[in-house]
């Protein structure tokens, strides 16, 4: 089931960390796809995505992006982001500014990334969720050891309870 994103729960990037390396898996509803890039993105208020940007020939927009609230480390280097919905963008979504808007699905799921935002290192991202359609999407991706780029894109007090790299 689409969601509607009010205001209030659009997302105020605080952090971007983009990685370097090769998507083993990525699956939207069993069908496989080349990847562009993955990154992960932060907002100030607590959503977290980690962003696809699939290597669809047909369609150069083609993004999706595992997204959910209140991620944590549960163990030392292992981030794990619970997902409530997939964010699914391509060139037939509507544009603001010339740009798509995604469509936001209601999911569940979990992303865990192994490696240290803080260190510049992840080694490894596997995400894996279900939306209320029943279609599934999947990512196994692996650094090739290259050091992340990381980006504050605003200087705010973050509450420690929502900081990845704390």
């Amino acid at each position: 089931m689409p969601l509607a994103s009010p205001p209030e729960e659009r997302p105020d990037i605080d952090l971007y960390a983009l990685m370097s390396g090769s998507c083993r898996t990525v699956k939207v509803d069993g069908r496989e796809f080349p990847c562009k890039t993955v990154a992960f993105f932060h907002s100030e208020k607590g959503r977290a995505h980690f962003t696809v940007a699939l290597d669809d020939p047909a369609d150069e927009s083609h993004i999706i992006a595992f997204s959910g609230v209140n991620g944590r480390r549960s163990i030392q280097n292992v981030y794990e982001l619970p997902i409530d919905r997939m964010l699914l963008n391509s060139k037939h979504r509507p544009k603001v500014d010339g740009i798509p808007v995604p469509a936001a699905q209601s999911s569940s799921g979990v992303c865990r990334q192994v490696g240290n935002f803080a260190m510049l290192k992840v080694t490894s991202v596997t995400c894996s969720a279900k939306d209320d359609s029943g279609r599934a999407y999947e990512l196994q991706f692996v650094s090739d050891g290259t050091p992340i780029t990381l980006r504050r894109v605003r200087q705010t007090l973050t509450n420690a309870a929502h900081d990845p790299y704390q």
